[in-house]
């Protein structure tokens, strides 16, 4: 199974390219819970810090000016740790 891929401090440009701030935004406060990726998604983090730990896998951490790939199939467990503000496209 693929790896989460993380672009850390994405370039505007290539934001911009993607049209990262015309998808939908997801927030959710610190919590804990599982979650498993039907579709790939690709989502920027536009506040707050997350771990996320795949099934078998090392925790991922991620936050603030991230771009994320998670990978289609991953069962994962998200931790929030700072609340969470980013927006999201499933493909």
């Amino acid at each position: 199974m693929n790896e989460i891929q993380i672009e850390q401090h994405a370039s505007p440009a290539k934001l911009e390219v993607l049209g990262v701030f015309d998808w939908p935004e997801w927030s959710k406060e610190v919590s804990e819970f599982d979650w498993e990726y039907d579709r790939s998604e690709t989502c920027y983090f536009v506040e707050g810090h997350a771990i996320v730990t795949p099934e078998n896998g090392e925790p991922v951490e991620m936050g603030a000016g991230d771009l994320v790939v998670f990978p289609a199939g991953m069962r994962c467990r998200w931790k929030i740790t700072k609340d969470v503000l980013k927006h999201y496209n499933f493909s």
